[in-house]
């Protein structure tokens, strides 16, 4: 269910679907961005949906979305993958990421049509490549363990399998507390023929995910893309976890209790650990999706994009 009012809007307006939208610093980033992006006089309202919400919910949303004349568009966090489940056909376009992932971030308007777009695969891997020095598996020979299947996480394991060869992980290990997403992830790798290793572990409690991290190799990476810390207290690890030596950890959220990350700070100087969090991933899937909800052309890179990140931590 939702609180939303599907009020009809009165002005141009930009929408965020998630779980907890008030607390994000987009409701102060946006305005600032829009301003500095001459997008006029638009606000920004947040529909929040329980995790796995009834489809018929992520239907009135969709439908609301593609019938109010001055909605202008929406970024979907958390309900990526159930949304599309639930209102596929109320598409008239996804793109070819929408189509292979079976997941929509973004929402928006071209000529009276609804279009879905997947921009996981991009903004994570701009994310990623910030993050991560360019030539760091071909030296290393390091792993990456993603902690939890869903949407995010598939999005990351495609740009993975596209770096290079001779500079990818050596194996991809991905954990999640049901079977179901496994198995989608399973199938995406299938059709791609992907070229890094993979195995995929049920990991129904913290412990089990404690173990698979302890298989990997020095160097290796450890990705929170659970949504535990933010959507949902607590942490995908124990505090007895042992992170790899030399690794890179990164927390995909870059709100909330942030218990994972305070687990790595922990044993960032025992472990020689690189920490991250989600910010530089929240400014890239933003701007990308309203890049697309506007129509205006965001730089990735350069001194444009340099100052949206500006302007995004002063407003945060």
């Amino acid at each position: 269910m939702t609180s939303f009012d599907f009020k009809p809007a009165d002005k141009p307006t930009f929408y965020f679907i998630g779980v907890t939208t008030t607390q994000s610093s987009i409701m102060r980033v946006f305005p600032a961005w829009a301003k500095h992006l001459g997008l006029g006089d638009c606000p920004i309202r947040g529909i929040d949906c329980k995790w796995h919400d009834d489809p018929e919910v992520y239907r009135k949303v969709v439908n609301f979305l593609k019938t109010d004349r001055h909605s202008m568009g929406a970024l979907v966090t958390t309900h990526k993958l159930d949304l599309l489940k639930a209102a596929r056909d109320m598409f008239d376009w996804l793109d070819p990421y929408a189509t292979q992932l079976d997941e929509v971030s973004s929402i928006s308007k071209r000529d009276g049509k609804l279009l879905g777009h997947a921009k996981d695969p991009i903004s994570s891997g701009l994310s990623f490549d910030a993050i991560v020095p360019g030539a760091y598996w071909g030296q290393s020979g390091g792993e990456v363990c993603l902690l939890g299947a869903g949407g995010s996480s598939l999005a990351l394991t495609i740009h993975l399998m596209k770096l290079p060869a001779g500079n990818r992980p050596a194996k991809i290990y991905v954990t999640n507390r049901s079977q179901q997403r496994l198995d989608e992830m399973k199938k995406v790798h299938a059709k791609m023929e992907a070229p890094i290793p993979v195995e995929y572990f049920l990991c129904p409690a913290a412990e089990d995910n404690d173990a698979v991290v302890a298989r990997l190799k020095n160097g290796s990476m450890v990705v929170n893309a659970t949504g535990l810390g933010k959507d949902a207290p607590g942490s995908p690890l124990t505090d007895n976890v042992e992170f790899p030596m030399n690794g890179i950890v990164w927390e995909f959220n870059y709100r909330g209790e942030l218990v994972f990350l305070d687990q790595a700070k922990a044993q960032q100087g025992s472990r020689n650990l690189t920490i991250e969090d989600g910010w530089v991933y929240f400014v890239h899937g933003w701007l990308s999706v309203i890049s697309e909800v506007f129509h205006v052309e965001i730089p990735a890179r350069g001194p444009a994009f340099d100052a949206l990140c500006r302007i995004a931590a002063e407003a945060k």
